[in-house]
């Protein structure tokens, strides 16, 4: 069993409040920006656009692994937890795995009815442009 279906595994076996805490105790546990990418994210670098919060997202090849970083602004819990998610699942892992990433995460998640649709879309773009770039890191272009 991967770390994902674990994650998605411990999401599904609770309630819907329950589920939230859950959440919100993965944005707590969201790893902090190294120091060396704070500079670019001050640039406005590595921006998800089509995010309405500030999100800057960073998939790095490191050691034939995929490392990813993430800074998101502290008003945006429920995008902290998703992402920390994403990176508890598959930081130091493949880029085949992350390029296989399930687009309708949100919903194994069991997360669908309970996230605005603004905030669903925002995510949804989050998750395409994890599985864009480490596309193109694994093709090196």
């Amino acid at each position: 069993m991967s770390r994902l279906d674990e994650i998605i595994e411990t999401f599904a076996s609770v309630d819907d409040e329950l589920r939230l805490e859950i959440l919100l105790d993965y944005a707590r546990k969201l790893p902090p920006l190294p120091a060396e990418l704070a500079a670019e994210r001050d640039l406005g670098d590595h921006r998800v656009p089509e995010c309405m919060t500030p999100v800057h997202l960073w998939i790095l090849p490191e050691n034939g692994h995929v490392r990813i970083h993430a800074d998101v602004a502290e008003e945006a819990p429920t995008v902290q937890g998703f992402l920390s998610i994403i990176i508890d699942a598959y930081d130091g892992g493949t880029r085949d795995a992350l390029v296989e990433m399930p687009a309708d995460l949100l919903n194994r998640l069991g997360l669908g009815r309970q996230v605005r649709m603004n905030r669903a879309v925002g995510l949804n773009a989050i998750i395409q442009r994890i599985k864009r770039e480490a596309a193109r890191t694994l093709t090196g272009s």
